[in-house]
């Protein structure tokens, strides 16, 4: 039987600069778990991911991300909770 993500889960944090960031916490049926935050970066090349900022100016002038840590954990979640971690590019590919 092979290892399947048992949860995935995101909050708002602040970044070194005091800016909101992501942070997403994966805990798989064996036990295993896993966190990473994401930091914005500086730069804004083509091939940089899109930021997605609130844009709530009483909440850190516009930068929360909790719509999108709504968005992992109301949408993104469900859709992977199950799925064999190890076939990431088989299983992104597939969520619209």
């Amino acid at each position: 039987m092979s290892t399947t993500i048992a949860s995935l889960d995101a909050v708002e944090i602040l970044d070194s600069r005091g800016n909101p960031a992501l942070r997403v916490s994966i805990n798989l049926d064996d036990g295993r778990h896993a966190i990473a935050s994401v930091p914005s970066g500086t730069s804004t090349g083509e091939h940089e991911a899109r930021e997605l900022r609130d844009g709530d100016p009483t909440r850190y002038g516009g930068k929360g991300v909790l719509r999108v840590v709504a968005h992992v954990t109301d949408v993104r979640a469900p859709q992977i909770v199950g799925l064999d971690p190890t076939h990431q590019h088989v299983h992104l590919g597939n969520l619209g």
